[in-house]
């Protein structure tokens, strides 16, 4: 997969994503990836392989979402190995709140699969809609 193509298959799981259909963006991730996302969230630290993202990471968020996550694709660079995303998601929790958060996603590919995966955001707004 070359760049052009990996930056479509981004925008195309993320639209996917926002449709209810998460299968299309998680099928990008190989079964090792290493997931890291920054900051001192509940959320945050290192996740390895794509059975740890979904055990500990995605499970528990979406079980605090109302719904799914709608990520709006702001825009993607992409050079060699790596494609970069800025977004911003919208979603409702559980609790009756808002979870619209910024993000920025660096991605490392090998062939047609994520191996690794760096996600920035806004660690203020994880905590005022999750707790700690």
């Amino acid at each position: 997969m070359d760049v052009a193509q990996r930056k479509a298959a981004i925008r195309q799981g993320f639209s996917d994503l926002g449709a209810g259909k998460p299968e299309t963006l998680l099928g990008l991730l190989d079964d090792g990836v290493q997931w890291t996302i920054i900051g001192n969230t509940k959320f945050s630290g290192s996740f390895n392989g794509k059975a740890d993202v979904l055990e500990r990471l995605l499970g528990p968020l979406g079980g605090l979402l109302e719904g799914h996550l709608h990520i709006t694709v702001d825009n993607v660079f992409g050079e060699g190995d790596y494609v970069a995303v800025q977004g911003r998601g919208e979603s409702k929790t559980t609790a009756g709140g808002t979870y619209n958060n910024t993000y920025c996603w660096v991605y490392r590919w090998r062939g047609d699969k994520i191996v690794a995966l760096t996600e920035y955001l806004d660690t203020e707004v994880v905590t005022a809609s999750f707790g700690r």
